[in-house]
């Protein structure tokens, strides 16, 4: 059965990085993440899809063992494949649309 949800970009939970799920897609979880505070250096075990909804996101990655840094404004979106190392620094309070493998950290 199709289930609707809307207004998204006003999703607010309680404490940074808490998610609504928004469902899931063969074996990949859809979520939104509200957070006004980074996440942590991580690596992720397939491919991540990050679409920013709201607010204002840098997106740090390594690539040759060099520190790069991406500035995401609603409407982007930034993909890592298997074995990237990236973090999410939001510089205001940020939804973010996540697509990536169930259970993943």
């Amino acid at each position: 059965m199709p289930e609707l949800i809307r207004n998204l970009p006003a999703f607010e939970g309680e404490n940074a990085w808490d998610a609504l799920d928004v469902g899931q897609v063969d074996s990949a979880t859809v979520r939104v993440h509200w957070t006004d505070k980074p996440y942590k250096w991580h690596v992720n075990d397939g491919a991540e899809v990050f679409i920013l909804l709201s607010g204002a996101v840098d997106m740090k990655y390594r690539e040759d063992g060099q520190e790069k840094s991406v500035s995401l404004k609603p409407g982007d979106a930034m993909t890592f494949d298997m074995g990237d190392e990236h973090v999410a620094h939001p510089t205001e309070l940020s939804r973010i649309l996540v697509i990536e493998r169930a259970g993943s950290v």
